[in-house]
This record gives structure tokens, sequence and C-alpha cells, in this order.
């Protein structure tokens, strides 16, 4: 996967050098919001960049019965909102990350690192769920985006 990214970042490099600053821009704006929206899909139904599933919550222990069901929302809802989701591109780059206090959650299960949950509970190894990478789609729809602005 990196070498494909690095192969891609080459040969975009090349093309992006020949447009003038103001398209350059306008392009990179075009992909990231794409790429962003990519990313917030995949988030959505809950798969890894790979395309597999995410790794399950673990269940709840129940402290006491409970009148009714407790509902399970899907993970991240908010986290895969455009105000936590945050896009920055400009004629050079494009970065796509999570902002505010958020980032940190996002970051332990991208990585899959240890965290409390709550002020008094004990550290939790959380299972790896990547919130953020490129698919093979993501690579041909950057390839893509690139060769269509060219032609125009």
């Amino acid at each position: 996967m990196a070498d494909d990214l690095r192969a891609l970042e080459d040969w975009a490099g090349a093309l992006l050098n020949q447009l003038q600053p103001k398209e350059r821009r306008q392009v990179t704006q075009t992909i990231a919001r794409e790429l962003r929206r990519r990313q917030q899909q995949r988030i959505g139904a809950q798969r890894n960049p790979d395309g597999t599933p995410y790794a399950p919550r673990k269940p709840r222990q129940q402290l006491r019965a409970k009148a009714g069901r407790i509902k399970q929302r899907k993970m991240f809802a908010k986290l895969r909102t455009a105000r936590y989701l945050r896009l920055q591109s400009d004629a050079s780059s494009i970065a796509i990350g999570f902002a505010g206090r958020l980032s940190r959650i996002a970051r332990v299960h991208q990585y899959g690192l240890c965290d409390k949950p709550g002020r008094n509970s004990p550290d939790i190894q959380y299972q790896r769920r990547e919130l953020l990478g490129f698919s093979d789609d993501d690579l041909e729809m950057i390839r893509d985006q690139l060769l269509q602005h060219l032609v125009r």
C-alpha cells in the first residue's frame, strides 16, 4: 500500500507541477472533498480500508437488570461528521483528520492503543479499527480525478 501511494505521489506530482496554483488548489479541493466523503461512508459502514469489518465491541457487563433493551448504535457516529472529520487543502497538499478532543479517541482506535474509558476505570486495550486510510478504490479515484481535470 505504501509503495502504491508513493508511486501515485510521484506520478501526480509531475502532473500537478504543470498546473497553475489556482488550478492545483481546485483539483486538491475536489479530491479532498471526495476523499472525506468516502471516509465518512466507510466509517458509517463500519469497515477498515482493506474491506474487513471493524472488530466488534466488547459486551457490557450488566450491573443491574434494566427495563427494556439498550440499543447499541454504530460506533463513531459523531466522528464521521464534517464537524470533526476536517479537511485542509491548498495548492500543494491535502490533509484529512479529526479535530478537537475527539481526535484522541480516534487515535486510540486507529492504532489499537490502551486508554481509560472513564475517570476511575482501569486501562483497556482497544481493538484496532482503522478510521482513516486509503483503499485501492480511493487511489483509483485520485487518479481519475486528476486525469479528468487535465482533460478539461
